[in-house]
């Protein structure tokens, strides 16, 4: 596979799937906990990785609303799948972690307080989606960006690399072109691959793009060859093709302020019918970063805090004296939705949707927020029509 020439940012080159083990054992050697896309309990989740042969090879997923399926195809494809239920934001911003603790100092009386002393290992995230790193992109704005850091978050984010695989396979319920967060990569990754289609023994090769020095320095020992007119024409073809399957789509134009001014559109009302209340939106959805802590104690005295995940449809979530500001769930997933859409520009100067399609997915009665946005936008326009 080539003469492994020197490179450097910017550079393209080839490399076959004995090139991407290689790759998993250098970064492994610079200390790197290699993590990525493995198969378990019949759902495509993330796991240590020691080589290709963890990857979900030959798996490929099957989504709409409400419905996830997971299925065993005879190819040697290693990223012939969309995303699962698990994004990146769990490794950086656990579901739950202990803040604290105290416990009673014999004869004292005075407890002893100490920090959590958790110290995370620098993370390689192999395969993750252009739409997770734009996601990954939006918390650091949220959680590390701002005037007081959230130092958990910026402790285990810290020296995270890259090594993102652009999607040629979207699922059904996929809107990233929408978005602008897909299925290229443009930013925000040490490495970038892409899988071309198979070659005539049905083995697969990876174009990979280099986008930091320290990316050029993991592939150095990698083998590889420069990609050529073929190779990179091959890559365009694979992308161009997801973005001609993907089908479902976010008008995002003027979406700010629709959502702004429809505060008491009926629509919320009649999603609310169908909508659980069960947060699964909010529990899959790659930014999302609402949380809440939680004392709790022992009979020994020992108190621990702790920080968990929490949810825009739980009533406690919006709990002051006398009750929750949210009681119903049409002004929960109103939250919800115009939190994400709208409200989030205000706050961080992005939307918060990456348009990976998730809460449509893991959904259970199937509400689709590409539909619900759709569906105010063209009520709104007959009623200022009629108003007219």
């Amino acid at each position: 596979m080539g003469d492994n020439e020197s490179v450097q940012v910017d550079d393209e080159v080839v490399i076959g799937r004995r090139g991407l083990d290689e790759l998993m054992a250098s970064l492994a050697a610079l200390g790197y906990e290699v993590t990525g896309p493995v198969v378990r309990d019949g759902a495509i989740v993330h796991g240590p990785l020691a080589g290709t042969g963890d990857l979900p090879v030959g798996c490929h997923d099957q989504q709409g609303p409400g419905s996830y399926r997971l299925e065993e195809g005879q190819d040697e494809a290693l990223f012939g799948w969309a995303v699962g239920p698990a994004s990146w934001k769990a490794s950086f911003f656990p579901p739950r972690e202990t803040v604290w603790s105290a416990a009673p100092q014999d004869g004292s009386g005075t407890p002893s307080i100490a920090q959590a002393d958790d110290e995370p290992g620098t993370l390689a995230l192999f395969g993750a989606r252009p739409c997770e790193v734009a996601a990954l992109d939006i918390l650091d704005r949220v959680l590390a960006g701002g005037e007081v850091p959230d130092p958990s978050y910026v402790r285990r984010r810290t020296g995270t690399f890259i090594v993102v695989a652009e999607c040629g396979t979207p699922a059904s319920t996929c809107f990233c072109t929408s978005m602008g967060t897909g299925p290229a990569a443009t930013a925000g990754f040490d490495l970038a691959l892409c899988e071309l289609p198979p070659g005539g023994d049905g083995t697969h090769e990876y174009v990979v793009r280099i986008g930091s020095a320290r990316g050029a320095a993991a592939l150095e020992v990698v083998p590889h060859r420069r990609a050529g007119a073929a190779d990179l024409d091959a890559r365009r073809q694979v992308l161009s093709g997801a973005e001609t399957r993907m089908s479902r789509r976010l008008e995002v134009d003027g979406l700010r302020e629709l959502l702004a001014e429809n505060i008491d559109h009926p629509r919320w009302e009649e999603t609310a019918e169908r909508c659980l209340s069960c947060g699964n939106c909010t529990l899959v959805c790659p930014t999302c970063f609402c949380s809440d802590v939680r004392d709790v104690s022992d009979l020994s005295g020992t108190v621990e805090r702790h920080r968990h995940w929490s949810s825009c449809f739980d009533r406690a979530h919006s709990y002051i004296h006398g009750g929750p500001v949210r009681s119903t769930t049409a002004s929960c997933y109103r939250q919800w939705l115009t939190h994400k859409l709208s409200t989030w520009w205000d706050q961080f100067d992005t939307s918060g949707c990456v348009g990976c399609g998730r809460c449509i997915s893991w959904c259970p009665v199937g509400i689709d927020l590409t539909e619900e946005a759709a569906a105010i936008r063209e009520t709104s326009a007959t009623r200022e029509g009629r108003d007219a």
